[in-house]
């Protein structure tokens, strides 16, 4: 049983995604009361995109096992991708509840909040995901986003910082520095932050504008 189930994330890793799905049909119906072999099966739909079908078997592990923690981390993504963002957050906290205690659970409960405009709820679960994981490239980004649509605007320069460290070629973190760089007066490192965010991407037209605006008060 175990066997199959490893046999089948090893397959999706592969991208060998019909023989995953023959490992996972194989392991239901040598143990179909096993909430493990649904739950795989469910990930391997979601990463198909078949969203609906994903859930159905997300929704059967939790009916076999209500400790199920992935299994509402599963169905907590669908609902995301379906832009469904008030049922993604009651699932996110049901792993949570559950005992799941990840990085990636953490920044997509972040990510249902934020989408949900509770800024201040995104924001804390943003931090607790880079705390987790420090080399997060995304969770570092939207908490310092979040940061500064809060307008913490010198606590989210770090982590736009620590965004671009981590990807050199982050437009929309150097977008951003910029925009805290300016409001706080510091034209000179607005001007480096908009002018590496078009090295990075040419067209990125809110980063020409205010590299104009900056240009402008400079001179």
């Amino acid at each position: 049983m175990k066997n199959l189930n490893e046999k089948g994330i090893q397959h999706m890793k592969d991208q060998q995604y019909e023989e995953a799905g023959k490992a996972f049909t194989e392991a239901i119906e040598l143990e179909p009361k096993d909430p493990a072999a649904y739950i795989n099966f469910g990930n391997l739909l979601s990463l198909l995109d078949e969203n609906d079908r994903a859930l159905v078997f997300f929704d059967r592990a939790i009916g076999l096992d209500e400790e199920a923690a992935t299994a509402y981390y599963g169905a907590g993504t669908i609902y995301y991708k379906q832009d469904q963002f008030e049922e993604a957050v009651k699932m996110f906290k049901q792993a949570l509840i559950k005992k799941l205690d990840e990085a990636d659970l953490y920044f997509m409960l972040g990510m249902s909040y934020y989408q949900l405009g509770s800024l201040p709820h995104a924001c804390a679960n943003f931090q607790r995901a880079v705390e987790l994981n420090e080399a997060d490239v995304d969770a570092n980004f939207q908490l310092g986003l979040t940061l500064a649509q809060l307008e913490q605007l010198e606590d989210a320069i770090p982590y736009l910082l620590k965004t671009v460290e981590l990807q050199p070629m982050h437009s929309d973190a150097y977008y951003n520095l910029g925009v805290a760089y300016a409001s706080q007066e510091q034209a000179e490192k607005a001007l480096e932050a908009f002018e590496k965010a078009l090295e990075a991407q040419p067209d990125h037209l809110l980063a020409g504008n205010g590299k104009k605006i900056i240009e402008q008060a400079l001179k």
